[in-house]
């Protein structure tokens, strides 16, 4: 999947704002508070809204206050995502938007709309259509959809105003356009990772994804080591690369029942555990381990992954990062680092600045200054270092 814009409104520091022409990479800087972790947030609410409901989205990300705390400060109407992609190269320009209002102190699904644009011109055609609970969904399957007059539309009504229709249809194999868009939102990865939760000793279980905040990372190595070998040796392979003296890493299950992770360093005969080994091994193996699940998520967004590695090695992690965008994963960051942002393309790069109270979106692409300094051999971190990303001072 590629995301190629997203469109807010009233969505937070978000009044309105648009990210066009989004590439495979994308990394985003901006001072504290410019809404970078915003960015990021759309994702989790919507996932949250799919498991769950919209009310119970809105009061995850903003408290007891829900709707009126997520709305935009000082803003009227109702709250607006829409979100273009394709799940494919090759595949029709999808839509989706949604529209969240509130009755009675409670959020509603004022409008949800999923739409798929068949080639260059012409209408997009709806094969979702729901409001305050009731519409209409497509049953054929896309690939053998040639005209619009084919469609096989399907009137349903949910059991609640703030249920995302999505939620419900894409249970069903018979709304196979709406089941692809539920599959996609469910696959998004939001890591947040946290060393503290990676080191402790786990209890003997099962995981194949890393978490969000990594604590079962020992049970992910596990998995690996035991379903995936290859995977397994090109994670280690990567590590003794990045971090030298690590010769192996295994994951063990003690007599308690518990799993802990042990490094083995050359220069030692007995390995350490994970408690002793340095935040940024422990850091480089968990990135290593998302960066190349079996199964990979289409979007993976990263908070400030430049948190206690070595700068040198975040060249290296960005390329990482922009080879898992190549297989097919999109990748979000976000970094306070201009190390980081060195590696990056100005292509790549998006920068938020506050005015007024409310975020906008500028992309280095469009500044020509920034352009035409990088055609002559600058970096994307100096140039940002230097103060020329307007609004988005890094220190």
């Amino acid at each position: 999947m590629k995301i190629e814009s997203i469109r807010l409104k009233n969505f937070k520091a978000f009044r309105s704002a648009e990210l066009v022409d989004i590439p495979a990479f994308c990394v985003f800087v901006g001072a504290n508070g410019s809404g970078k972790s915003t960015i990021f947030s759309i994702f989790g609410f919507l996932r949250d809204a799919l498991t769950s409901n919209v009310n119970a989205a809105l009061m995850k990300l903003g408290g007891s206050r829900g709707f009126q705390e997520v709305r935009s400060r000082n803003s009227e109407g109702p709250i607006e995502i829409e979100m273009k992609f394709r799940e494919r190269p090759d595949s029709p320009l999808i839509t989706y938007f949604i529209q969240i209002g509130e009755e009675r102190g409670k959020a509603v699904v004022e409008r949800e709309l999923l739409k798929y644009r068949r080639g260059s011109g012409g209408q997009p055609w709806h094969f979702l259509d729901f409001s305050r609970g009731k519409g209409i969904a497509v049953t054929n399957e896309l690939d053998a959809v040639t005209d619009v007059n084919e469609l096989h539309r399907e009137e349903q009504t949910l059991k609640s105003r703030d249920i995302l229709a999505v939620k419900g249809l894409a249970q069903f194999e018979r709304f196979p356009a709406v089941m692809a868009l539920g599959n996609l939102i469910e696959n998004w990865h939001v890591s947040d990772f946290h060393i503290s939760k990676a080191r402790p000793e786990q209890e003997a279980g099962y995981a194949e994804h890393l978490s969000r905040e990594g604590e079962n990372l020992s049970l992910v190595i596990q998995y690996l080591h035991n379903h995936h070998g290859d995977v397994f040796k090109k994670i280690l392979t990567l590590l003794k690369m990045r971090v030298p003296g690590v010769s192996s890493v295994e994951s063990k299950t003690t007599e308690e029942g518990r799993v802990l992770l042990k490094f083995q360093d050359g220069s030692f005969e007995d390995p350490f555990l994970a408690r002793y080994v340095s935040d940024g091994t422990i850091k480089m193996l968990a990135y290593l381990t998302l960066l190349y699940d079996p199964n990979p998520h289409p979007l993976l967004c990263v908070e400030e992954p430049e948190n206690q590695l070595y700068p040198k090695l975040l060249w290296e992690l960005a390329e990482e990062f922009r080879l898992y965008s190549n297989r097919g994963g999109q990748v979000f960051v976000s970094t306070h680092s201009p190390d980081f942002l060195n590696a990056a393309r100005v292509e790549e790069v998006f920068w938020l600045v506050k005015k007024d109270g409310y975020t906008q979106i500028r992309r280095a692409s469009d500044d020509r200054q920034i352009v035409a300094y990088m055609k002559e051999g600058d970096q994307m971190g100096y140039l940002w270092d230097q103060g020329f990303f307007e609004g988005a001072d890094p220190r």
